[in-house]
């Protein structure tokens, strides 16, 4: 393993926690990059710098030494990681994983959802230009999906145990991609692991990848009970996502976002060859065992 020494940007947030746990589980020396007002603590093993994010003077000196940069910077600062780029460029890093891990960026261009993805687009785009320029630096982007375990806890897979409340979207029998926290963290130790192998690549991972309908006889099963089901059209969300945007409301990403990923015949989970899941050693996730646990929390 030549990647060795690992940064984080952004380690404070609920993914980039589960970063940092997999790559130190995983053997990897991490150092955690922190804006300078940040008072995040990190465990007692992990190195912590205070950064500013626009600044390549700021960034460069934190960066030697170091082989690799995963962003797992908030979605609101994605646009800006060019600067992190450059810095890390100039100080001889390997490998950089930009802050995508949601929806695949590389195949949204000309669509709604892609003009609210513009910054990642980009970024992608100017890691791929870089590495022309700097054949020694390299770049692996990582679309992973929903977020599972996080999206049931916080509502964004459609279910509610309080009120045992459930919206299905069209059928509910599209299967969707999406990933655990640690499951993603998981695949990032891997990606550093095989640098080869995941060099200049975009890669799809996701386990569990679901059905609506799934979770909900799941979530039946466990709880002895009928759910209250709404049934909804990705159609609907689709328009009021459309009418959002004109109107510059950028929370029509989440309307676009059920849209593309809920929509019968929508096509996009990662499995099969559209999955680096096998590539990357990666054992799959149990979509009823992750259920369960978010059920006794």
């Amino acid at each position: 393993m030549t990647i060795k020494n690992v940064v984080v940007a952004g380690g404070s947030g609920n993914l980039g926690n589960a970063v940092v746990k997999e790559l130190l589980k995983a053997g990897y020396k991490v150092t955690v990059f922190a804006r300078e007002d940040s008072t995040s603590t990190f465990p007692s093993e992990v190195s912590v710098r205070k950064v500013v994010y626009g600044s390549v003077e700021s960034l460069k000196p934190a960066l030697e030494g170091q082989d690799a940069v995963v962003s797992t910077l908030a979605t609101v600062a994605v646009g800006g990681q060019n600067p992190l780029i450059d810095a890390a460029v100039e100080a001889g890093v390997k490998r950089f994983i930009p802050s995508e891990f949601g929806i695949n960026t590389r195949i949204v261009e000309g669509t709604a959802i892609g003009q609210l993805l513009q910054g990642k687009i980009k970024t992608v785009d100017y890691l791929e230009e870089k590495t022309k320029a700097n054949p020694g630096f390299t770049w692996t982007g990582v679309s992973s999906g929903l977020f599972f375990d996080w999206g049931l806890a916080y509502g964004s897979i459609g279910f509610n145990k309080s009120t045992k409340t459930a919206t299905i979207y069209d059928s509910g029998n599209e299967v969707v991609q999406a990933s655990n926290l640690g499951f993603i963290g998981r695949a990032v130790a891997a990606i550093l692991a095989n640098e080869d192998k995941t060099a200049n690549k975009y890669l799809s991972i996701g386990s569990p990848n679901f059905s609506q309908n799934e979770v909900l006889a799941i979530v039946e099963r466990e709880t002895g009970e009928k759910w209250e089901v709404q049934r909804a059209s990705t159609a609907d969300e689709g328009k009021i996502g459309l009418e959002k945007l004109s109107k510059g409301d950028y929370s029509a990403f989440r309307n676009l976002l059920r849209e593309r990923i809920f929509k019968d015949g929508a096509g996009l989970s990662a499995k099969g060859d559209n999955s680096a899941n096998g590539m990357l050693g990666l054992q799959e996730e149990s979509l009823e065992d992750t259920i369960k646990a978010w059920l006794r929390s």
